[in-house]
C-alpha cells in the first residue's frame, strides 16, 4: 500500500484536503509553518546537552535546560498550526468513515471553529497582559535567573493567535469554496 507525504493512504482524506484551503495557500502554508522545523536539532542536543554538562563539567545544565525549553515553546507554537494546516493530527477514523464524507468537509471547519475560537480567544485574553508584562521586566527563569523567560510567554500568545488564524482560515475558505461550487 502506498502513502503520501502525510503518511495516509493516498485517498484518505483527498476530499477534506481539497476544500480545505486552496493549492497555492496550501504549499505556502506549509512552507511558512515547516520553517520552524529547524528548530527539532537544537532542542535534541540542547536536551542530550545536559547530562554531560551535569555530570562533567558540573556546570551550565540549567542554562540549556532553559534555552531547550525556549526553543520547545517557539517549535510548538508553530507545529500545532503546521499539523493542524497539513491534516496530520491524530484523529479517531472510525467515525468519519461512518459519516459521508462530503458531508464531514463541510461541518469541520466550523466545528473547529467553534471549539478551539473560545480557547484561542480565552488564552489570548488573559495571557497577551502577561506577555507584555513579562517583555517589560524581562522576566527570568525562576531556578537559575536565565534571562528568557519572557520568550516563552510571547510563544504562547504567538500559540493563540495561529490557532485562531487557522479556524478562521479554514471557515473562510471552506465558505468561498462553497460559494463557487454553487455558481
Amino acid at each position: 500500500m502506498t502513502t503520501n507525504d502525510t503518511g495516509l493512504p493516498p485517498d484518505a482524506n483527498a476530499v477534506e484536503r481539497r476544500a480545505s484551503v486552496p493549492v497555492k495557500g496550501k504549499s505556502r502554508d506549509r512552507r511558512k509553518t515547516s520553517d520552524a522545523i529547524v528548530l527539532v536539532l537544537p532542542l535534541a542536543f540542547l536536551l542530550f546537552a545536559q547530562w554531560p554538562l551535569r555530570s562533567w563539567l558540573e556546570a551550565y545544565s540549567r542554562d540549556a535546560n532553559n534555552i531547550a525549553q525556549i526553543v520547545f515553546a517557539l517549535y510548538a507554537a508553530v507545529a500545532i498550526t503546521a499539523a493542524s494546516r497539513s491534516k496530520a493530527h491524530l484523529a479517531f477514523v472510525g467515525y468519519r468513515k461512518r459519516v459521508q464524507r462530503k458531508a464531514t468537509v463541510l461541518w469541520r471547519p466550523w466545528v473547529r471553529l467553534v471549539c478551539v475560537g473560545p480557547w484561542a480567544a480565552f488564552m489570548l485574553w488573559t495571557a497577551a497582559p502577561q506577555m507584555v508584562e513579562s517583555i517589560r521586566v524581562m522576566e527570568k527563569f525562576g531556578e537559575g535567573y536565565t534571562a528568557g523567560y519572557f520568550v516563552m510567554r510571547i510563544a504562547l500568545v504567538v500559540l493563540a493567535v495561529l490557532v485562531l488564524v487557522n479556524a478562521l482560515a479554514d471557515v473562510y475558505f471552506e465558505t468561498r469554496r462553497q460559494r463557487q461550487a454553487q455558481v
